[in-house]
């Protein structure tokens, strides 16, 4: 059997790599050229870096529906978490799947929780009446949630220590 969150781990630090290096090889080009296709290029990764934090996430839930053997992952998940007194991460947890449900279905409960938040949240989110993350960006995407590599990281640790503190917990 793999091990999921070493696999999610070694996965984002290559993707985000190849995405990178892909962005800034296409910055280079846009100095002297603003051809549609390299302006396209830019949001085409920007958006995968979307399509790899929502597939990681959603890949997770199923992975934790197997583990604890339930219908609900995330739900049992956060129940463990709380029950072990990891109230802070399950809390973190909580405000991440929020956002993926967000960048899955757009506005909706998911969205007005986070909205609704009164504390800071570890990402940027796009609040009502706001059009753009960073107005004159040409490989911004719209999303609700602003996926940038921080995020990503962010998801992947949180794999990580969660798939981590419920093995413990199991044993």
């Amino acid at each position: 059997m793999h091990n999921f969150e070493e696999l999610i781990e070694t996965g984002t630090e290559f993707t985000l790599k190849a995405l990178n290096d892909t962005f800034y090889k296409i910055l280079q080009e846009l100095q002297t050229s603003s051809h549609t296709p390299l302006v396209k290029g830019v949001q085409m990764i920007q958006l995968q870096k979307v399509i790899f934090a929502t597939g990681m996430f959603s890949i997770f839930e199923a992975e934790l529906q197997n583990f604890l053997d339930c219908e609900n992952g995330f739900k049992e998940a956060k129940k463990a978490l709380v029950e072990m007194g990891e109230t802070d991460l399950a809390d973190r947890f909580n405000d991440f799947y929020l956002a993926i449900n967000v960048l899955k279905h757009g506005k909706g409960s998911s969205y007005n929780n986070l909205v609704d938040n009164p504390k800071p949240l570890p990402f940027r989110l796009k609040l009502p009446g706001e059009d753009f993350f960073n107005e004159g960006d040409i490989s911004e995407v719209y999303t609700l949630v602003e996926v940038d590599d921080n995020f990503i990281l962010n998801c992947a640790d949180l794999i990580r220590r969660i798939s981590e503190i419920l093995k413990s917990y199991r044993s």
